[in-house]
């Protein structure tokens, strides 16, 4: 197994890489199956084989009319027609027979029996039909040469009966998955194994560089398979991505496997995640070592993956989309990488907000949940909380434009506001949720690094919750009174009923400034009992589900949390006492279009039919708005 050589910066090492390997490829022209020509790059015109539509053919449901023989119909004069005489019935994409000029859709039938049909409406002559050519006429350029075809040219050509095209010849990129704990998607996990998953990143990433890729089948952690994979994947492709392997475990085998067939230039880089990256070549066709841990994948991807196939292909590279955001937290480096800090965005009173998410470089949801990624250099130990920080889009910039920034406290209900939002608002408005608890969030909300914060409410009443902010009005957005309790296994078999035998047993906790962080933290200074005796009060999870899904994994015996994700999750509950759940929001705000937008959603009735399924939510005051005012000096 190989070592590390070097530690050299990524700008420096893909230099170096790229040098090398300039001349490995040369582009060719070649015709190939129009439905596999997605990303390539035509070299001549494309020309349509076949008008379409190539007959006169309906776009709606309905019936096939004689468009002058309903010129006389209105509500006051109902006409009726006879089947196969005056109509005939027609389905979206049916030829309109000759004679008949005009469709009428279903909708507007009045009825239709006994081979008749009553109609209330005129028809204008070639209504609803798309006339022969409508989309393409035969011999009409559909694209030009050195063009990119994208899906929707794919559509046009084989509409226009086009069945190959010249294009550029394809790169194509073999991915060979390696290890012995790695299993397919249809196998059922057992534990110690993993589902491999990164093949598939790699496959969409490598479309959509423009790219072909190959990828071959699992390959166990065994010196001499690894090598013969890889020796066959280089007779195949035109580069080759082995997965997993670069680091320097016990089976990690592509240091020396490159080493033997071809040559190793770089092994080791200075970036964090993605380290372990292996660049060299064999055969006169470039091969990367690639971390098996996704978000190192995706690093090393898209920053030696896709600069090395655009320099291989003649492509221009895509320039990335930057931003200038405040960090609304402080971000912790290492002097010896440069870091890729993933982040979510939202935009406060007109300015972008960079709150950092989950960094692990397993964790593939932050990369699903990013909307943006800061680098860090290297040598650089860290950013400061309110610091400016340059940001590279993962989102589009208008996305980011329209997505309340919620910081607070987690419920199943914030997740559902933020699907029906989205929903409602035809994806016009987002929701962005990062989950620190009620006391975090709102701190955030009063520093103007978020646009609203759900917060758990204990006494709603008596709180004035304007000492947070200075000069300020605040409001708070009623949800529901929640069920807050003990969640067990199901058939609670260790008949824990009272807060006093939970801290006997082992727990899960919540973050600090949580409901249920509170909760128990109040007791046991009620109790006098020492944070240390109890098993697991320093396992701490951001979110109700996460703290279910530890009890239901067995991990933990029992937890504080709420009723709907302990029914959710099929486990037992006991309850304690009901809390008031809201959102805060600074009352200046209530007018922007993205709020008004979610108190639609708070205030509709699917909305709550949709959470009172869940249990355990009284909604009686739901969507009602507190404002506390402030008295100005």
């Amino acid at each position: 197994m190989g070592k590390y050589l070097m530690n050299i910066p990524l700008e420096d090492g893909l230099d170096q890489y790229l040098n090398e390997i300039k001349d490995l490829k040369k582009l060719e022209g070649e015709f190939i199956d129009v439905n596999d020509c997605l990303n390539k790059v035509t070299c001549e015109p494309v020309y349509s084989n076949l008008s379409s539509p190539f007959y006169n053919c309906s776009a709606m449901d309905g019936i096939a009319v004689k468009a002058k023989s309903t010129f006389m119909a209105n509500e006051q004069n109902i006409i009726t027609l006879k089947e196969n005489i005056d109509y005939i019935e027609v389905d979206t994409g049916d030829p309109i027979p000759k004679d008949f000029d005009a469709v009428i859709m279903i909708e507007d039938v009045l009825s239709k029996e006994n081979k008749t049909a009553k109609i209330y409406k005129p028809a204008i002559p070639w209504q609803h039909i798309r006339c022969i050519g409508e989309d393409i006429v035969e011999q009409e350029m559909i694209i030009p040469s050195f063009h990119k075809i994208r899906p929707q040219d794919i559509g046009a050509m084989i509409s226009a009966r086009v069945q190959n095209v010249k294009v550029f010849k394809g790169f194509k990129v073999g991915i060979i998955p390696t290890g012995t704990e790695l299993i397919t998607k249809e196998e059922t996990p057992k534990v110690g194994d993993i589902i491999e998953s990164n093949s598939k990143l790699f496959e969409g990433l490598i479309v959509g560089y423009g790219a072909i890729p190959v990828i071959y089948p699992i390959v166990k952690d065994n010196y001499n398979q690894i090598k013969k994979s890889v020796l066959n994947a280089l007779d195949e492709c035109d580069m080759v991505l082995i997965s997993a392997g670069s680091s320097q475990g016990r089976e990690d085998y592509t240091h020396d496997i490159i080493a033997e067939i071809g040559k190793v230039l770089i092994h080791g880089l200075a970036i964090k995640p993605g380290k372990p990256a292996i660049l060299g070549y064999a055969r006169n066709k470039p091969i990367i070592g690639i971390p098996g841990y996704p978000v190192s994948a995706w690093v090393v991807m898209e920053n030696i993956v896709r600069p090395t196939i655009n320099k291989l292909t003649y492509k221009k590279c895509s320039n990335n989309k930057y931003i200038a955001a405040k960090l609304g937290k402080r971000i912790m480096s290492s002097l010896k990488y440069e870091e890729f800090i993933r982040v979510k965005l939202g935009k406060v009173n007109g300015e972008y907000i960079a709150m950092p998410i989950k960094q692990g470089a397993g964790t593939i949801t932050s990369l699903v949940n990013a909307d943006g990624v800061i680098r860090v250099s290297q040598n650089i130990e860290g950013i400061a909380q309110g610091s400016s920080v340059k940001v590279e889009l993962l989102k589009d910039i208008d996305e980011i434009n329209k997505t309340i920034l919620a910081i607070g406290s987690h419920d199943l209900i914030v997740d559902l506001i933020s699907s029906e939002l989205t929903k409602n608002s035809l994806g016009q408005f987002k929701l962005n949720s990062i989950y620190v608890g009620s006391e975090q969030g709102i701190l955030a909300l009063k520093n103007d690094e978020c646009n609203i914060s759900p917060a758990h409410l204990f006494k709603l009443e008596d709180e004035d919750y304007s000492k947070y902010f200075i000069d300020e009005d605040i409001s708070i957005i009623k949800l529901a009174k929640r069920t807050q309790g003990i969640i067990v296994k199901k058939g609670n078999p260790l008949k824990i009923e009272s807060l006093d035998e939970l801290v006997k047993y082992r727990i899960v906790n919540r973050q600090k400034g949580s409901a249920s962080r509170i909760l128990l933290d109040n007791f046991i200074d009620s109790k006098n009992i020492k944070k240390s005796s109890i098993n697991g009060y320093k396992r701490e999870e951001s979110t109700n589900m996460s703290v279910a899904k530890t009890i239901q994994n067995d991990d933990a015996d029992c937890a504080i949390g709420i009723y709907s994700v302990s029914k959710a999750f099929g486990l037992d509950f006991i309850p304690i006492c009901e809390h008031e759940y809201g959102i805060l929001v600074k009352t200046k705000n209530l007018q922007d279009d993205s709020i008004k937008k979610m108190l639609d959603v708070i205030n509709s009735n699917p909305f709550k039919q949709k959470i009172n399924s869940l249990g355990g939510y009284d909604l009686s005051q739901c969507g009602e708005v507190l404002k506390y005012e402030k008295s100005y000096n």
